[in-house]
């Protein structure tokens, strides 16, 4: 039996099938996020992991023990699971590990509307009350199950809020990592004028090719040179469960998620002029720069899913973006959705007729290190060395939102330390691959002793 306290994260559910997470657990689960969540009805999808429809259907036995009935709809990518619980207006889960090894599941759970559920909004009291409930006989299901597709209501629907009705011809090579975009990219390129190259789109959750998670340099390699080799207008990565994107120009040279933030950012911005746009404290600088350029208001937030949705939730931003490649937008819930980001950069590049790295030059302006995670013994300690050494530093200033962030004259970076491992990761900027290079050497040698 699985322990629901090492399975249970701050947002999500995550842990090793069978050893940690099985389908009595997924049955007492369901029972219990029926009855915490309430409502009559929920709807449910699953990846193309081997563990992941059996793991929904028990999850749905249990929440019809309890007199919901369950709209399972297949096969989906977790935006396409927001979709379904946004436009049916119901609480919702999704069953996936993301971009986690093969031998993981996992549940990401939303009450009606795709609004999240964290460990301080409902999670916790569902993992309490499903520990209560294991082992115990269920009463006879009450509650009705029905399949529905959605995947094309979802295509359709993503095709709305974005404009490609002028875009010209475009040769996409996309990489699904035998993930869920092998299942939703046809349905949502349908129709468009693109010919698409596709990449490891069998559904296969064992991932023979590549691990599916594209913020790993590794797992870009054979995208970006499917790019260079078939003269692609662009690439397109996506994780495990489709709801993040990474773009490749025509050279096949990485796109930073920063310059897509600022890309969609500034589009929305000329939809909805002075708005808000939220970015975490680890974008690019460029990002805030170009959204007051364009008339808007950027935010600055923590690192993470949580407080990037809370925020656009509290300011009304129509968009928010984030180092990792998950992009968020208020006309979607407010939840991410890497197909609608890449849909963004397609109508981007259709509408006029210059190469990628060209339209995205605009939008790149300062030299990133990328997170480096260096292992420490003591973080606080290490922290607190660094502080001290560039406190010493003419013109620098500290902020202490997430981690510690010290910006100087030219550069900044933010050193922050993992919830769950004993990790310091290092992200750093400068003006120039001189400067950034620099502050990131000085930061390095006093957090690892070197």
């Amino acid at each position: 039996m699985g322990d629901l306290a090492k399975i249970f994260k701050a947002y999500d559910v995550r842990g090793v099938v069978p050893d940690e997470f099985d389908e009595e657990i997924a049955e007492a689960v369901g029972a219990a996020f029926a009855e915490v969540v309430g409502g009559d009805r929920i709807v449910i999808a699953h990846d193309m992991r081997e563990s992941s429809g059996p793991l929904a259907a028990a999850f749905a036995r249990g929440a019809t023990s309890r007199g919901a009935d369950v709209i399972h709809a297949g096969l989906g990518s977790t935006d396409l699971l927001y979709y379904a619980s946004g436009t049916l207006n119901l609480p919702g889960v999704m069953f996936t590990a993301s971009h986690n090894p093969a031998q993981y599941n996992g549940m990401k759970m939303c009450r009606a509307g795709a609004v999240p559920i964290g460990s301080e909004t409902g999670l916790t009291e569902i993992r309490d009350r499903a520990l209560g409930l294991l082992g115990a006989s269920a009463p006879d299901p009450t509650g009705d199950v029905t399949h529905r597709d959605l995947l094309t209501g979802y295509a359709d629907h993503l095709k709305s809020l974005v404009d490609l009705s002028a875009i010209r011809p475009l040769k996409v090579v996309v990489d699904a990592g035998n993930g869920m975009g092998g299942h939703t990219v046809p349905e949502v390129f349908a129709g468009l004028p693109i010919e698409l190259v596709p990449l490891y789109f069998e559904l296969d959750g064992s991932f023979p090719n590549h691990e599916a998670n594209p913020i790993e340099p590794a797992n870009l390699v054979d995208l970006q040179q499917a790019v260079v080799e078939h003269r692609a207008d662009l690439g397109i990565a996506f994780d495990g469960d489709a709801d993040r994107c990474w773009v490749i120009d025509e050279k096949g040279a990485s796109v930073s998620p920063s310059t897509i933030t600022a890309l969609v950012a500034a589009r929305e911005l000329a939809k909805h002029p002075g708005a808000t746009i939220i970015h975490n404290l680890i974008t690019s600088r460029g990002v805030p720069e170009i959204v007051k350029e364009h008339g808007g208001l950027p935010v600055r937030t923590r690192v993470g899913h949580s407080f990037i949705k809370a925020e656009m939730a509290r300011t009304g931003a129509v968009f928010g973006g984030e180092h990792s490649a998950h992009y968020y937008f208020r006309d979607f819930w407010y939840a991410d959705s890497g197909m609608l980001a890449a849909l963004h950069v397609l109508a981007a590049l259709g509408e006029q007729d210059r190469p990628l790295s060209e339209v995205l030059a605009a939008y790149a302006r300062y030299t990133a290190s990328g997170e480096i995670n260096s292992t420490v013994a003591d973080q606080a300690a290490a922290t607190a060395k660094v502080r001290e050494v560039f406190g010493s530093r003419e013109g620098v200033t500290f902020d202490e939102l997430d981690g510690l962030t010290v910006t100087g004259p030219t550069w900044w970076f933010n050193l922050r330390p993992s919830n769950t491992e004993p990790l310091l990761r290092l992200n750093a900027e400068g003006d120039d691959e001189v400067t950034m290079a620099g502050v990131r050497d000085d930061v390095l040698k006093e957090v690892r002793g070197i």
